[in-house]
């Protein structure tokens, strides 16, 4: 990803002069992509299908993903989209066009972006079968969809809570690990609102660390899940 779609309060964009700690691949920002399934022993939700071959190559491995944790996809019942851009919804058609859920029972998409899900033509067969998610709704009895507003205009969370222990799985809240705890004030260029997107971030990353919550991100790198501590002056993120 190119250096320009991270910006600074004030919409400036970053320079040269970029801070020290923002890890670069080959001068490009390495983003990863992930998606979570969660199983409650009867069934499986899956919260976000990645990219399948819509986008570059190399985000579109979930089939692999699963076969690798040993989930059948047949036990995946539910698919959750955290929002509708393309890295998050298109693996719901594998690349040779099957379907990537052929048990799929339940497809849910934020309410406000409904739309936009649905102008997606490569996925027109899974038009009608699209239903609303509004912030509140329980996805079962342990999964709970949350708003978490900025990035898109419909972007949602999932609070998984078992046992006494609370997972957070933020879709997009986080682009940059290597930067954006350290200065959470820091945008992607790709938020739909950015003033709300950093304001959001903020909280979440408050929240998530005041609580001991885990926390599972759509773009954290490997593997995906991990918990937040606060430091002197902002964050600092620890992976499992």
């Amino acid at each position: 990803m190119p250096i320009e779609r991270l910006r600074q309060p004030g919409n400036r964009r970053f320079g040269n002069e970029l801070p020290a700690q923002l890890q670069l691949v080959d001068g490009a920002l390495r983003l990863s992509v992930n998606a979570f399934a969660i199983d409650d022993g009867h069934e499986i939700t899956l919260i976000d299908t990645g990219s399948s071959n819509a986008w570059h190559p190399t985000m579109g491995f979930l089939p692999q993903a699963l076969m690798e944790a040993r989930i059948a996809v047949d036990r995946i019942r539910t698919v959750a989209f955290t929002h509708t851009h393309l890295d998050h919804i298109q693996g719901l058609i594998l690349p040779d066009g099957r379907d990537g859920f052929p048990q799929l029972g339940r497809l849910l998409v934020p309410r406000l972006e409904l739309d936009m899900f649905r102008s997606e033509a490569r996925l027109s067969r899974f038009h009608d079968r699209a239903q609303p998610l509004d912030p509140g709704q329980h996805l079962g009895a342990n999964i709970e969809a949350i708003a978490i507003p900025g990035h898109e205009i419909g972007h949602t969370g999932f609070r998984v809570t078992r046992g006494g222990e609370t997972l957070l799985v933020w879709g997009d809240l986080v682009h940059v690990p290597s930067l954006q705890f350290d200065r959470p004030e820091v945008a992607w260029e790709y938020d739909a609102d950015q003033g709300q997107a950093r304001a959001t971030r903020l909280q979440i990353l408050a929240l998530a660390a005041d609580n001991a919550y885990c926390v599972a991100g759509a773009h954290l790198d490997s593997p995906g899940i991990g918990r937040i501590f606060r430091t002197e002056t902002a964050f600092r993120f620890e992976p499992l």
